[in-house]
């Protein structure tokens, strides 16, 4: 299968909800059990004998935000994180929260942890959060997620490899994939190549709920 090289403009930058950067704003952001997310990355790439260097050059992300993320000053957007898991051949779940050696999970609406990204400087009022329905489920081919959409101005499309899947739960969004747009309502469902430029936004003021769904190829 021939694989569309990725270039640097398109790597520095991921900006629609699953990509957006963002400061570490909230302390149980990438708090989990004893590790954060930056640790994780961190022991990954010292298991792979990887310098900073090598890592920022398989991934296209700056050596400056891949230090910051292993030093846990900044969360991986989830299409970092991809770009990361390929790099250390690491499924990029793992790297929120390592899987239990379990066949059969569930989540509890109670037991569910949140993971806060917000972008630009905006906090609270831009950017989405995150949660991890199959945390814990062994050799998992999907990564399905609780995402909460908070009102952005961003406009600038994203584009990593993989697959999305997107279930309007509540509110409205926009949902940009190649030259089309479209706006999807409670209900609605959308279905697509993630290596297409898209970029998905909630509508308006008010904030909007949706299940999501990430595959990622695994060579």
């Amino acid at each position: 299968m021939t694989k569309k090289k990725a270039t640097r403009g398109d790597v520095k930058r991921h900006h629609d909800f699953l990509t957006y950067p963002s400061r570490k704003d909230h302390p149980t952001a990438v708090a989990y059990e004893k590790e954060q997310i930056g640790d994780r990355i961190k022991r990954a790439r010292e298991a792979r004998g990887l310098t900073i260097q090598n890592l920022s050059r398989l991934t296209r992300i700056d050596q400056d935000a891949l230090q910051r993320i292993e030093s846990n000053e900044i969360i991986p957007p989830l299409g970092e994180l991809v770009r990361l898991g390929k790099a250390l051949e690491t499924k990029m779940g793992d790297f929120i929260s390592p899987a239990a050696d379990k066949s059969v999970t569930i989540v509890r609406a109670h037991e569910r942890r949140q993971v806060f990204r917000y972008g630009g400087g905006k906090k609270e009022k831009s950017g989405y959060s995150y949660e991890s329905l199959a945390a814990e489920k062994a050799n998992r081919s999907m990564e399905p997620f609780l995402v909460t959409l908070k009102p952005t101005e961003n406009e600038e499309p994203s584009a990593h490899d993989g697959q999305e899947f997107l279930f309007v739960l509540e509110g409205e969004m926009s949902a940009r994939v190649g030259d089309r747009t479209d706006i999807l309502g409670p209900g609605d469902a959308i279905y697509y190549d993630s290596s297409q430029p898209h970029l998905v936004k909630c509508m308006g003021s008010s904030e909007t709920r949706i299940l999501a769904v990430l595959y990622t190829e695994r060579e």
